[in-house]
């Protein structure tokens, strides 16, 4: 007898689901090879923005946008707080073995993150769907910032609990953020496959290079992006990168 998937997912549900897998496989890993950790979750990032394509191009499912909330908790919510704890406590040098009030705070923080992240993919599911924007900063937006920084070799354990804090009001505020013009989409994602591919090529400069337009977009974009998609005309992507 064949699962009850079989005939009711397509190819796009199967890519989610590599979604969350990767998801997974980041947080095991986390322990062993924070690097390439970091490479699995922005990997995780480009697979969320592929499913949202090929549900374009083939058709989506009524499962599809459930599968994506559900894939994106463990790839941008889960992981990215993994990668920021295990940064940040042998950054600091402080030992899992025994509990500590250091190590309280760092879990609390990064606990944290996972809420308000989860908080956010639901509210996206719910009501931002149909919108050619979004209120508070993406999961996938967030995660990316943290895996490229710890790629590009920026990742101070301070600055990094310090960032984890804030994303966990970001997510969830009411800044709006407007979604990607197709051909920005684009620029991001080929930056985003070489910062995965050959993240240390030329003094790992597609690392940076992602941070630093991660950054711009979600510093800039509310007030200065706007203008742009009007002068621009052109049709913005709605992938389901934007949760």
């Amino acid at each position: 007898m064949l699962p009850r998937f079989v005939g009711r997912l397509g190819i796009a549900d199967a890519v989610t689901i590599a979604n969350a897998a990767l998801g997974f496989v980041a947080v095991v890993v986390a322990f062993v090879d924070i690097n390439l950790a970091a490479r699995l979750i922005l990997l995780a990032a480009v697979a969320d923005g592929l499913d949202g394509l090929l549900a374009r191009r083939y058709g989506g499912t009524d499962a599809g946008p459930y599968l994506d909330s559900l894939a994106d908790v463990a790839s941008f919510a889960v992981a990215p707080a993994a990668l920021a704890f295990v940064v940040v406590t042998d950054g600091l040098g402080i030992p899992l073995e025994s509990v500590s009030a250091e190590l309280l705070l760092v879990s609390a923080i990064c606990a944290l993150f996972v809420a308000m992240a989860v908080a956010r993919l639901g509210m996206y599911t719910a009501y931002d769907t149909a919108d050619d924007y979004t209120e508070g900063v993406q999961t996938t937006l967030a995660a990316t910032v943290i895996g490229a920084a710890i790629l590009a070799g920026v990742a101070d354990p301070w600055l990094v609990l310090a960032v984890t804090g804030a994303f966990c009001y970001l997510m969830v505020s009411r800044i709006p953020y407007p979604d990607l013009l197709a051909r920005d989409a684009g620029i991001m994602g080929v930056i985003h496959v070489l910062a995965i591919l050959i993240p240390n090529f030329a003094g790992r400069t597609f690392p940076y290079a992602l941070l630093t337009l991660g950054i711009a977009y979600m510093t800039l974009s509310p007030w200065f992006y706007w203008r742009d998609r009007e002068d621009a005309g052109s049709q913005t992507t709605t992938t389901h990168g934007n949760a």
